[in-house]
């Protein structure tokens, strides 16, 4: 089978896994992890063939036999040679669009990227998951049971669902809300260094605070959203994107405040509210 590959030299790649390297030095991050992403740009370089034919004849497990290129590395780089994209280098850009990373899945154009984003309020390829899930995408013009069937098959390749349930299951609610909590505490302490978003910034300002930390095998970026949704709800000080990268790949979450219900003014995971629910009534058993 052809890849509809999108980014084909090596030396593309490697620019691109310096470049997220140099990122994460420049902002903070653990040292290790940045040492991780420079030896994954020399070991792609010093290649003798394309990493496209690598992964077309071998899979990830080929990729992951290059010294040097562990799990994590091994789903960016088959991220970048099919689609093209690397969230996590946009996210440090701060130039993430979820309407392009919907159209990133196979069988979604732009109009109902938009439509996705905007009427169901999905930025995730999580959200996406969930709403193919719980019935919400099939309540959508244009998709049938037949394509929901194939983006819900793309989606558990693409986030990595079988490795999952090999390695475990996703971080815990309590963890993910612990990270928004370091965030938001670190922003208002002034202890974040700030970025300057591409997006919605034309004054190029660094308004952005942005917090890499860790919770054992697990690195996290956050940052506030900086999405069109949120900046037309007002929400760009509220909802924070949780970017998750661990032994089961690259993860996004988004954390908010509820506005409804029983979990009114607490902070929240989108896409996990019943998850939400059971911690907080085991809190207040606890408590």
């Amino acid at each position: 089978m052809r890849w509809p590959f999108r980014v084909t030299t090596n030396s593309q790649i490697a620019r691109r896994l310096d470049e997220l390297a140099s990122l994460l030095e420049a902002q903070g991050a653990n040292p290790f992890r940045v040492g991780a992403y420079r030896r994954g740009a020399m070991a792609v370089t010093g290649l003798s063939e394309p990493v496209s034919n690598l992964y077309e004849h071998r899979g990830i497990e080929g990729l992951e036999q290059i010294p040097g290129i562990g799990h994590r590395l091994a789903v960016a780089i088959r991220g970048l040679v099919e689609t093209g994209r690397l969230p996590m280098l946009e996210h440090l850009r701060g130039e993430i669009d979820p309407v392009l990373l919907l159209q990133s899945v196979p069988g979604i154009g732009r109009v109902q990227a938009e439509r996705l984003h905007h009427e169901l309020g999905i930025d995730t390829l999580e959200e996406l998951e969930a709403a193919a899930h719980d019935g919400r995408l099939a309540g959508v013009a244009g998709f049938g049971t037949k394509k929901v069937a194939g983006i819900v098959d793309s989606l558990a390749s693409r986030l990595g669902r079988v490795r999952h349930l090999e390695s475990g299951m996703p971080p815990p609610i309590e963890e993910l809300l612990d990270v928004d909590r370091e965030y938001r505490e670190g922003f208002l302490a002034g202890k974040l260094p700030t970025i300057a978003p591409r997006r919605f910034n034309p004054g190029k300002t660094a308004w952005l605070p942005i917090l890499h930390t860790q919770r054992e095998d697990r690195h996290y970026t956050a940052l506030f959203s900086n999405t069109a949704r949120a900046h037309r709800l007002g929400t760009t000080r509220d909802w924070v994107i949780l970017y998750e990268d661990g032994d089961s790949g690259a993860h996004q979450y988004t954390v908010i405040t509820s506005k409804q219900g029983s979990l009114e003014g607490r902070r929240i995971v989108r896409g996990r509210e019943a998850e939400c629910q059971e911690y907080f009534k085991r809190e207040r058993v606890a408590g």
